[in-house]
C-alpha cells in the first residue's frame, strides 16, 4: 500500500545515494571547501560594492537622495546571491 505522494522513497533513495558517493568518494578537502567560502565570499562582495559605488555616483549627479543608491545596491546583492548559488550548483 504505498502513496505515490509519499515523499519518504525518495529521500530513502537520495540519502542512500549520497551515502554510497561519499563511500565512493571520500570527504572534500578542508582547504577546498575554505577555498569555496572565500569564493562565494566574494561572489557575493564585489556586485554589491559594484551596486553601492555606482548608486552613490549616479545619486551625486541627480542631485542627493539615495534612490539609485538603494536601487544598485538591492540589484548588487541580488546579482551576488545568483552568482553563488550557480557557483554552489557547480560543485555539487
Amino acid at each position: 500500500m504505498t502513496d505515490d505522494k509519499d515523499p519518504l522513497p525518495g529521500s530513502v533513495r537520495r540519502h542512500r545515494e549520497r551515502r554510497e558517493r561519499w563511500a565512493r568518494e571520500g570527504e572534500r578537502p578542508m582547504g577546498r571547501n575554505l577555498a569555496l567560502i572565500g569564493a562565494l565570499g566574494w561572489l557575493v562582495i564585489m556586485p554589491t560594492l559594484a551596486g553601492l559605488f555606482a548608486g552613490r555616483w549616479l545619486d551625486e549627479r541627480a542631485g542627493g537622495g539615495i534612490f539609485w543608491t538603494a536601487a544598485l545596491l538591492f540589484a548588487g546583492v541580488a546579482l551576488g546571491g545568483w552568482l553563488a548559488w550557480n557557483r554552489i550548483e557547480q560543485e555539487r
